[in-house]
């Protein structure tokens, strides 16, 4: 018979429900990323024009004053 945690004897057919209890998770942003938090910059895609990023304002919503094209983070 399987355990709550989804564990059972060896060779008998557990239920397979996941880690069980205990786990831990890196939380809604996925922990430490790169790409996260002060500093870095927005560069764009099609020419290269790098700008320092601004708290508040995602690089995706900034467009590169060169060429028009949306910006990303690095």
């Amino acid at each position: 018979m399987p355990r709550r945690d989804g564990t059972g004897p060896p060779g008998g057919g557990g239920t397979g429900r996941g880690m069980g209890r205990g786990g831990r998770s890196a939380g809604r942003m996925g922990g430490n990323r790169p790409g996260t938090g002060q500093g870095g910059k927005c560069v764009c895609p099609s020419c290269g024009n790098a700008v320092p990023h601004q708290a508040g304002s995602p690089c995706n919503q900034i467009i590169c004053p060169k060429c028009g094209t949306s910006m990303v983070r690095k």
